[in-house]
C-alpha cells in the first residue's frame, strides 16, 4: 500500500476527482490504481476564500517502491498492510463473568468477552433504549424525573443522548476496532476517515440495539432494570453481587466483574467509599452549555463557503494567567441542550444532536477545569459531593421545577441578571429561567469563563455576542474519582473487580470508554488463561 497525505479536493470534488489528482502526485494513470481506500477527510478552511477538503488515501498498484522512490515526497510513503484485530480465546468455554453496566465500556466488554467464548450475565439499572427513550422525553416534556431511567442511566450509557462524537485524543490501534465494529452495527461508514466523525443520537440508539441483538445471539444473558447494590467478598476476592430489581433483591454468584457504571452512578461510588475500595480524586471541569446560532459560528468558520458544508463545529482553549484552563467540550452542531438529570431536585446539562445536525442553534459544554484542592474535602468522594452541591443550587435558581438557570452572554460580563432573550431561543427543556449564573456556580469559575469569553471572541468572530445564551450547570463532563487498578492486571485490590470506562476515571468520551472495555476484556481473558 502507497499512503498519500494532503490530497487537496474542492468543495465540489469527488472520489473519482480525488482517483485523478492522486494518480497526477504518484505519476500514474488513474487505471493503475487497483484500489483507492479514503484514511482521513478534513477541511482546510485557513483561507476563507479557498476552502477546501484535505484527503490522505492509501492505494494498491504495482511497483510500489518504485513509485515511492521516484516521487521522493514526505506525503507519498510506504505503508504496511494492517494487521486484522486479534481477540485471544479462552481456554476454558465454562469461564463465567459478570457486566455491570451498558454504556459503551460494558457492552464492548461484554461483546468481546462474550465473542472470546465467556458466560456474560449484564446488568443494566436502567431500561432499554426505546423505553429509556421515552422515560427522556417524558422528564424533558413534563419534568417528571426517573432516576434510575435518564440521560445517564439506561442502555448505550450517557454519550446514546449526545452528537454521537466520536473523536478521541488516545493513540491506541484499538480506535479502529472499536470504529469498524460501531460501523458493522449501522453507523456510517465515514467515521473510518472523517476527522471529526459523529454519528449522532439517532444512528447511536440504532447501533446500541444492533449490538444488543448480537450478544443475545451470543448467549448473553441481559437483565434490564436490574441495579447491583452490592459485591459479596471472601479473603479479598469477588464472591457474588447483590442485584435488586423493581420487585425484590437476590445474590447472583459469580468471580469476575466488569466495573462499567458511568460517571454518574454515586451511590456505587459510595458502596465503593464503604467497602474501602481504593479510589482517588481527580480534576474535571464544570461550567455551562453556550448557545449560538449555528449558521453565525459556520460562516465565522468557513467564510462563504459554509454553505456548501456541514454545520461547523470548534474546539477552544486557554490558559489563564491564574492558572485555570478553560475549554470547549463535547460541541453539537445544529443541535439541542438537554436536561441530564439523574438525582431528584438537581439540574444537569449536556448536548445532543442528530445524525444530519440540522438544527438551528449549535451548543457547546463551557468549561473551567477545577482540582482536587477546590473540592471542600480530602476523600475520594469530595469531589462528588462538589458536583452535587452545584447541582442543587442551580434546581433551586431555576425555580425547583427542573428549569435550568440561564443568561445572556453579554447580561453575564456586566454582573446583570437577564430579563430577556435576543436571537437566540434556547432548546433547553423543560425551559430555562433567565437568573445570574453567579449565584449557581463557584466565583473563580464565572471569573475564568468572563476571561476565556473575550480570548475565544478573538478566535471566533462572535462568540461572546451579547445575546448567545449560557444554560447551566455543565458538571459531569467526566467522573470526578479514579477507581485504583493493577496497570498489569488490571483490576483492583479485590480480586476479580475490573474497573472500567468513564465512570472509574480511565476514559473521556465514547471511543476511549470503548477501548478501555475491549483492553478489560483482554485482560480478564489473559487473566483467567493463566489461571
Amino acid at each position: 500500500m502507497i499512503r498519500v497525505s494532503q490530497v487537496p479536493l474542492s468543495l465540489n470534488g469527488d472520489e473519482e476527482t480525488l482517483k485523478k489528482k492522486t494518480a497526477k502526485q504518484l505519476g500514474i494513470g488513474t487505471e493503475d490504481i487497483k484500489e483507492l481506500v479514503i484514511v482521513r477527510q478534513s477541511i482546510d478552511a485557513r483561507k476563507k476564500n479557498r476552502v477546501q477538503y484535505i484527503y490522505s488515501v492509501d492505494i494498491l498498484v504495482e511497483n510500489e517502491e518504485h513509485i515511492v522512490k521516484r516521487c521522493s515526497s514526505p506525503h507519498i510513503q510506504l505503508r504496511a498492510l494492517r494487521k486484522p484485530y486479534y481477540l485471544p480465546e479462552l481456554n476454558k468455554k465454562s469461564e463465567t463473568a459478570v457486566v455491570v453496566g451498558m454504556g459503551p465500556a460494558g457492552l464492548i466488554s461484554a461483546l468481546y468477552l462474550a465473542r472470546a467464548g465467556c458466560q456474560v450475565t449484564l446488568f443494566e439499572r436502567g431500561k432499554d433504549v426505546d423505553a429509556r427513550a421515552l422515560d427522556v422525553e417524558k422528564f424533558w416534556d413534563t419534568g417528571v424525573l426517573s432516576t434510575a431511567s435518564n440521560v445517564q442511566f439506561g442502555e448505550g450509557g450517557a454519550g446514546t443522548f449526545s452528537d454521537g462524537k466520536l473523536t478521541t485524543n488516545i493513540n491506541d490501534s484499538r480506535v479502529r476496532t472499536i470504529l469498524k465494529t460501531f460501523v458493522a452495527h449501522g453507523a456510517p461508514e465515514d467515521i473510518l476517515y472523517s476527522s471529526k466523525p459523529h454519528v449522532g443520537t439517532d444512528i447511536l440508539r440504532k447501533v446500541v440495539k444492533s449490538i444488543r441483538k448480537e450478544l443475545i445471539s451470543l448467549g448473553v444473558d441481559i437483565r434490564f432494570e436490574h441495579c447491583v447494590k452490592d459485591f459479596l467478598l471472601e479473603a479479598e476476592k469477588v464472591k457474588a453481587v447483590k442485584v435488586q430489581t423493581l420487585k425484590d433483591e437476590y445474590i447472583f454468584d459469580c468471580d469476575t466483574i466488569v466495573l462499567a457504571i458511568g460517571h454518574s452512578a454515586r451511590d456505587t461510588f459510595r458502596m465503593l467509599d464503604e467497602k474501602k475500595i481504593p479510589m482517588q480524586q481527580k480534576p474535571f471541569g464544570i461550567g455551562v452549555r453556550i448557545e449560538h446560532k449555528q449558521e453565525m459560528i459556520s460562516e465565522a468558520q468557513f467564510g462563504q463557503a459554509f454553505l456548501k458544508l456541514p454545520p461547523s463545529d470548534y474546539k477552544l482553549a486557554c490558559h489563564l494567567p491564574n492558572g485555570r484552563s478553560v475549554y470547549t467540550f463535547c460541541v453539537c452542531p445544529g443541535g439541542q441542550v438537554v436536561a441530564s438529570s439523574s438525582d431528584e431536585e438537581s439540574v444537569v446539562t449536556n448536548g445532543m444532536s442528530y445524525r444530519a445536525r440540522d438544527g438551528k442553534n449549535i451548543n457547546g459544554a463551557f468549561l473551567v477545569e477545577i482540582y482536587p484542592e477546590d473540592f471542600e474535602g480530602e476523600d475520594a468522594l469530595a469531589g462528588m459531593r462538589f458536583q452535587e452541591k452545584w447541582e442543587q443550587k442551580a434546581f433551586d435558581i431555576g425555580g425547583g421545577n427542573y428549569f435550568a438557570p440561564a443568561q445572556l452572554v453579554g447580561d453575564f460580563l456586566d454582573d446583570r441578571e437577564s430579563t430577556k432573550l435576543g436571537v437566540v431561543t434556547p432548546t433547553y427543556k423543560p425551559g430555562v429561567k433567565l437568573s445570574q449564573l453567579s449565584d449557581c456556580l463557584p466565583s473563580y469559575v464565572i471569573e475564568a469563563m468572563k476571561d476565556a469569553l473575550k480570548i475565544f471572541d478573538r478566535k471566533i468572530e462572535g462568540f461572546a455576542k451579547e445575546d448567545s445564551v449560557l444554560t447551566g450547570v455543565e458538571t459531569r463532563s467526566s467522573s470526578p474519582l479514579r477507581i485504583v487498578r493493577d496497570r498489569t492486571t488490571l483490576s483492583s485490590v479485590v480480586g476479580g473487580l475490573y474497573p472500567c470506562g468513564e465512570g472509574a476515571g480511565y476514559a473521556g468520551g465514547i471511543v476511549s470508554a470503548a477501548v478501555d472495555g475491549l483492553r478489560i476484556a483482554e485482560a480478564i481473558i489473559n487473566n483467567k488463561n493463566e489461571n
